[in-house]
């Protein structure tokens, strides 16, 4: 039986199908020509730009489900090209609200008559989103602000979820067999984000887990949660007001130092990522404020993550390998966390990273050098795509972000210089030091010992090798299946030669025409299979890597 939910799914599909099927043709078309044949066609940025205005138009004519889904491969270069990305980046979250007739409703559900559990209730959202939206009131005596789940939202969700279960396998055909990971890792990632951010039970738990992380730290400001106004459905929050963190003239009117402000900043989300390891992963100006005093105010935890302990200390050997400006140190670190691949040209990386490094210090840099790099690693991560953990892509978000209010408040902000003054001063630089230091004595025993170990070993290789009584092992990784198709090939061709030669043998002496006829039926299967075995174009599929001939051939070099 067709359900209701199903029926709106089918629509919903439909329409998708409607806003990106152009989308999908033209994506296929860059990479034949004529959709079925024909070669690659090379793409500007800015015909790219142009496309990616298109996405984000479909995006929010189909609604809050894909406002979030836009939203989400923002934070995904490895699914999308970076012209994309720096589009979507300005996808914000803020649409009209719904009208308070639809709202009240589910207001009510969760906790009561509205005139009787207030003294008073601003029927005005003061903001709107597209999964939610706030409302001002008071409550026992204080003021509270009130987040609401969107009238209708949960089945919209459940249809539009449903509809792109449905376009993935579509969707798949399209895409080339390098990204068919992270478009796979995307969907799902998204099926668990969206359903996280309309649990407003998870948003409360995590805005107290962050709040109790920093009781001790007067800069930064958490609502506490009202926990009998509170549920799936509804938030209810203390209402703290302030100035808009970007609003810099309101800040300097109050006198607030701004660049104490973004180092404060900055501070905190270190924090969360490195010590804490729970962290708010939406740090836009709306949703940041400013206190009189200078503590900055976080709203929203809808959008929240955990960093494990792994991730925690690969992220803290790249912040001490960048202030140490250990190049070697910086791409291992990107190595280990799977941001980079192992095979990746570690010369043309090691460029980007002293590019990157002395762009953030704001130093001098040669035009011609800039370029020279840029044209190296134009859609680098898009050409050659990462797999990165679904949280991994959250802080890339957070930290991008968080820079960018930062410059916003001092022009002047320099990143590494905090990040490597508040790693000193939790001990992390010492700690490094120390375990390299370790490591390096650990290293001295083992060479040490090897001094000693070796010689008797290799006099035994040796007098193996005397008695000709040496056997060496070969195992040969062979994924493909390189070999065995090698190996069809050879017999099908002997078995075709002798067949060949059977067949004119007992021809050319005219003795048995019958027996020739038989040889040279048995044959003719043989030499098809062989036909189709050297047709075959399944062999070693390389993807595409980062190196410099690559690059050289794509500039036309070769």
């Amino acid at each position: 039986m067709v359900t209701l939910v199903n029926l709106r799914a089918y629509w919903r599909f439909v329409r998708v199908i409607h806003q990106f099927l152009p989308l999908i043709v033209t994506y296929t078309r860059d990479r034949r020509k004529y959709l079925l044949f024909g070669g690659g066609r090379s793409v500007s940025p800015e015909r790219q730009r142009q496309r990616a205005d298109r996405l984000l138009t479909s995006l929010l004519t189909l609604g809050p489900t894909f406002i979030k889904l836009g939203q989400l491969l923002s934070t995904r270069p490895d699914v999308l090209p970076p012209a994309y990305i720096e589009v979507l980046s300005s996808l914000q979250d803020d649409v009209p609200p719904a009208p308070w007739e639809e709202t009240k409703p589910v207001l009510e559900a969760e906790v009561g008559p509205v005139d009787d559990v207030f003294d008073e209730f601003d029927r005005e959202a003061i903001s709107g989103a597209s999964l939610g939206q706030v409302y001002r009131a008071t409550y026992e005596g204080e003021e509270v602000a009130i987040k609401v789940r969107r009238p209708g939202v949960e089945a919209l969700v459940e249809a539009d979820l449903r509809a792109l279960k449905w376009l993935l396998p579509v969707l798949l055909r399209f895409v080339d067999e390098a990204r068919r990971f992270s478009v796979e890792n995307v969907a799902e990632e998204f099926d668990t984000t969206i359903r996280q951010e309309m649990d407003y039970e998870r948003e409360r738990r995590m805005l107290g887990e962050i709040r109790e992380n920093f009781a001790d730290n007067d800069r930064i400001r958490i609502p506490t949660a009202v926990d009998e106004l509170s549920g799936s459905r509804v938030l209810a929050m203390e209402y703290l007001a302030g100035t808009k963190i970007n609003d810099v003239e309101t800040l300097d009117e109050r006198g607030i130092d701004r660049s104490d402000l973004a180092e404060s900043l900055q501070r905190i989300y270190l924090q969360m990522i490195i010590e804490d390891g729970v962290f708010h992963a939406d740090p836009h100006p709306g949703n940041l404020s400013v206190m009189d005093d200078g503590s900055i105010i976080f709203y929203d935890f809808g959008m929240s993550g955990r960093v494990d302990a792994f991730f925690q200390q690969k992220i803290v050997d790249f912040y001490i390998a960048v202030a140490n400006q250990d190049i070697d140190g910086i791409l291992d670190a990107m190595v280990e966390m799977g941001t980079l691949s192992p095979t990746a040209d570690r010369e043309v990386m090691g460029n980007v990273m002293e590019l990157a490094i002395a762009d953030v210090r704001g130093e001098d840099l040669e035009q011609y050098r800039v370029q020279q790099v840029i044209q190296q690693v134009e859609d680098t991560i898009y050409e050659f795509p990462l797999r990165l953990p679904r949280n991994f892509a959250l802080i890339m978000r957070v930290a991008t972000v968080v820079e960018g209010v930062c410059v916003t408040l001092d022009p002047e902000f320099d990143f590494i210089s905090v990040a490597t003054e508040y790693l000193t001063e939790q001990g992390y630089r010492e700690q490094g030091v120390k375990q390299a230091v370790e490591t390096a004595g650990d290293q001295l025993e083992a060479t040490a010992r090897s001094l000693v170990t070796v010689p008797p070993k290799l006099d035994d290789v040796l007098d193996q090798v005397k008695r000709d009584d040496l056997t060496v092992e070969v195992k040969l990784d062979d994924q493909h299946d390189v070999l065995d198709q090698l190996a069809k090939r050879i017999a099908y061709s002997i078995l075709v030669a002798v067949g060949l030669l059977s067949t004119a043998i007992l021809y050319s002496f005219n003795e048995a025409p019958e027996a020739a006829g038989v040889a040279g039926a048995i044959t003719l299967p043989v030499g098809v299979l062989l036909y189709r075995s050297l047709r075959r174009k399944k062999g070693v599929k390389a993807r595409p890597q980062f190196t410099r001939q690559e690059m050289r051939r794509r500039r036309g070099d070769e």
